[in-house]
């Protein structure tokens, strides 16, 4: 049983900023932010056609500057936010913004790079979430999971900052904001938005500590102090499974919690030999959790045994027919191993971004700083071993 070949995307300019278009559930899309100095960034929409395993893509200008994270709309697709840096009294500063994309950049396959930029569309600034700066360097805005689109938590330098976007989202309104106290610059990294507890919880990273936070008071929940032993980079909640929380840093590690007891992790991986960027639970399997690293690899781990489905998937006795129920070596099946699936060695440059496709939960998308964009399937054997 033969695995589909990975499909290579190349971007003119260096990129770490992906995301899937999250409202989108029928067309494999990710966008992808640029990186440049000298040209006006872009953001890549890639289309993936499954069928033919090719990428269409359409290229929308984003003129403000670079962009270091970028985050789709859970409720609109041609809305998105970017975190971007500009130069404002000499000094760099990062911005976050919403945007609204063009209503004609569907994707379709344009013929050279000199003709897709003739005529690429600028993105529509519908507004800035804090324009003058006031609360710092936004490292990440993140979106409520399961709203309308409506609300945002940004984060920026020690501030977390919850805001209302009005007005078909032309309009930000702060509506709650909580800070980092202590000594030293203390400053945020990540952030990730719980989608259980009616997403009433926000993750944070902030040096080797993750923090949760509830959006109702603004107040801290719970801490893990060191849950890495040097910078925590990236968190993600298990979606399908509440209180767990997985997290990845500069120790090279991958760590796994329940965040009713913050004292120890029940799960680690230590899989790749640099720092790790970024983790990504599967948003229907969640035994299936992504990595990258800037050891340039991507590792795809199976975590079944903390994941909600530890016995692999159960069928009730009533759902068997008769030759089935007949077959004894099912029963005394050895459940389910954790490990190492598969590792992606596709890429030559530090991987900033993974993520997993918001149409297809068998797909995922991994970007390199060298601007290359690989396209990998969850391996087939795995694929029908959860399946069936």
């Amino acid at each position: 049983m033969e695995d589909d070949a990975p499909v290579i995307y190349g971007l003119e300019f260096q990129a770490r900023a992906l995301t899937p278009q999250t409202a989108e559930t029928d067309a494999i899309r990710f966008l992808v932010g640029t990186q440049s100095l000298k040209y006006d960034n872009q953001i890549h929409i890639i289309d993936f056609d499954d069928e033919n395993n090719i990428i269409n893509k359409n290229v929308l200008l984003h003129q403000v500057g670079e962009i270091w994270h970028i985050s789709a709309s859970p409720a609109d697709k041609g809305v998105l936010a970017t975190c971007y840096s500009k130069i404002t009294d000499s000094r760099v500063l990062t911005c976050a913004a919403v945007w609204r994309m063009p209503e004609e950049s569907e994707p379709g396959s344009h013929e050279s790079p000199d003709e897709a930029s003739s005529t690429a569309h600028a993105l529509e600034l519908l507004c800035d979430l804090d324009g003058a700066g006031a609360h710092g360097s936004v490292a990440c805005v993140v979106w409520e999971p399961t709203g309308d689109g409506k609300r945002v938590v940004s984060l920026a330098d020690n501030h977390l900052l919850l805001w209302d976007l009005q007005e078909s989202s032309s309009r930000a309104l702060l509506a709650g904001s909580a800070a980092l106290e202590g000594k030293g610059q203390l400053r945020f990294t990540s952030g990730r938005w719980s989608p259980h507890h009616n997403c009433t919880q926000v993750a944070t990273a902030n040096d080797t500590a993750v923090r949760g936070w509830d959006t109702r008071s603004m107040s801290q929940i719970y801490c893990m102090e060191n849950a890495h032993g040097q910078l925590v980079r990236d968190l993600d909640f298990n979606p399908n499974k509440q209180y767990y929380l997985a997290s990845c840093g500069d120790d090279c590690k991958v760590k796994f919690w329940d965040t009713r007891n913050v004292t120890q992790p029940v799960a680690a991986l230590e899989e790749h030999s640099h720092w790790v960027w970024n983790v990504r639970y599967n948003h229907s399997h969640d035994q299936l959790v992504l990595t990258g690293s800037s050891d340039s690899r991507v590792i795809l781990s199976n975590m079944v045994s903390i994941s909600s489905e530890p016995f692999g998937h159960l069928v009730d006795d009533e759902d068997l027919s008769d030759q089935e129920e007949r077959r004894p070596e099912d029963k005394s099946q050895e459940p389910p191993q954790d490990g190492v699936i598969a590792t992606y060695e596709e890429h030559e440059d530090s991987v900033y971004a993974v993520d997993w496709s918001s149409a297809d939960p068998w797909l995922f998308a991994s970007l390199s700083y060298d601007g290359r964009l690989v396209i990998n399937r969850v391996p087939r054997a795995l694929k029908y071993h959860i399946l069936l």
